[in-house]
């Protein structure tokens, strides 16, 4: 199973027979109906026979007198052991003290634990098996063995259960690694926005920081989830940049979380979206070249000039574009404020890389129909945070991260200076 869902499991000291003894006559029917069916029924008779060992480890070999018999066998009774994914009907056998009380055993309790059974239902939901199918493609019993357990309700309890856990457990994670990149955007699931933060570590790996419902991308949600963040270990003490869209909400929460030492970086891509929507198409063209070359300068006061020039420019014909410019203008200039090289600057100036990650999200859900709670829809996105996560390239530019960690620290220096002189 795929690293990140670790359920814990109960211990159990297996009792073992000397031997297992399989007869090709014990397999003939199921040797009709394929190699799984043999495969099951094998493993049924080899729990029989653990079953049986046990017994006989408690209660003395059947059909031999002891003197110091503590237990005797007690008949057999109706149940189940968890196999390939499914349960399984079976007799188990009985024992009982010489005053009466019932024998655990031991075999019959590991036969019976359910873990198997919820990585299965886990697994075959998670690539794309609805839970109505969940029987089909699990494969039939051969006629002799009786299962159950993997009703669309079963199945899907059982899907809930574990990811219910595995949410948890995502959502505690300490945040050990110094991290110098945080992207946040949202991926709305239904009428569900969970907006997701992705950090960017030292050495240029990804990791999906933590996640919060909202139903939109407001201060209140998006501050709570840095709060999170932070309370888990994400500090800006050295310095942090946040790579965002256009959001005033987001840009807000930061400085409220994290104050001056957090710089923010707009995503340029959603700036010229944004712009060029108050444009007439015939005037695209040319705006767009001179957004490009400004946004190409090394020198951050010559791209600030020319990108002031351009939004004076456009004042008087189209005003809305020019407000559009003028907002946020600065956060569109962080990485080139900080001296960063072009390499690096390509995957810090938009928020391509999160964009990518909620794409293999919802790759990851695109059969789940409907969202009926905030609950569920956090439940698959821890899911497909996991799942995703050792499949992420290194961000673009990666060996010229120690610059960034430079100017970063040389930021929250210079805050530093500010506030020993200002008291």
């Amino acid at each position: 199973m795929r690293q990140g869902y670790q359920k814990k499991k109960e211990s159990v000291e297996w009792v073992l027979p000397r031997e297992f003894n399989l007869e090709v006559t014990e397999l003939t029917g199921a040797l009709r109906e394929g190699l799984t069916a043999v495969g099951l029924k094998a493993a049924m008779v080899i729990a029989q026979q653990m079953l049986a060992a046990e017994v006989d480890a408690i209660a003395g070999a059947k059909g031999k007198h002891q003197v110091e018999r503590r237990a005797t066998r007690h008949g057999h009774q109706g149940g189940y052991a968890v196999l390939t994914g499914r349960k399984v009907k079976l007799q188990r056998p009985r024992v009982r003290t010489q005053d009466g009380k019932e024998v655990e055993l031991r075999n019959y309790r590991g036969l019976q634990q359910g873990e198997l059974l919820d990585e299965a239902a886990f697994e075959r939901m998670l690539y794309g098996v609805a839970s109505r199918h969940y029987g089909v493609v699990d494969g039939g019993l051969p006629e002799e063995l009786d299962g159950y357990g993997t009703s669309k309700s079963a199945v899907s309890a059982r899907f809930a259960r574990a990811t219910g856990e595995l949410l948890q457990q995502f959502l505690r994670r300490p945040i050990e690694a110094r991290m110098l990149v945080v992207y946040v955007d949202a991926i709305f699931l239904g009428s569900h926005a969970i907006l997701v933060a992705l950090g960017v570590d030292e050495a240029g790996r990804k990791q999906v920081l933590g996640i919060r419902e909202g139903s939109t991308e407001n201060t209140a949600v998006t501050a709570a989830l840095l709060a999170d963040l932070a309370a888990r270990g994400l500090h800006a003490r050295q310095g942090l940049l946040f790579v965002i869209d256009g959001s005033k909400a987001i840009a807000a929460a930061v400085a409220q979380v994290f104050g001056d030492h957090a710089l923010v970086q707009r995503c340029q891509v959603h700036k010229r979206r944004n712009l060029v929507e108050h444009l007439p198409k015939r005037e695209q063209g040319w705006v767009n070249l001179r957004l490009s070359t400004a946004w190409a300068q090394t020198d951050v006061v010559r791209a600030r000039q020319d990108l002031e020039m351009l939004a004076k420019e456009l004042e008087v014909h189209y005003p809305g574009a020019a407000a559009s410019l003028r907002e946020g203008l600065e956060q569109t200039l962080t990485v080139q404020q900080l001296g960063l090289p072009v390499q690096l600057r390509r995957g810090l100036r938009t928020t391509n890389a999160i964009e990518a990650a909620n794409s293999q999200f919802r790759a990851t859900v695109r059969r789940v129909s409907r969202f009926t709670t905030g609950e569920q829809a956090l439940r698959w996105v821890a899911v497909a945070a996991l799942r995703i996560e050792p499949r992420f390239y290194r961000i673009a530019g990666y060996r010229y991260l120690p610059l960034l960690a430079q100017a970063l620290e040389l930021h929250a220096s210079r805050l530093e200076d500010a506030t020993v002189r200002a008291s």
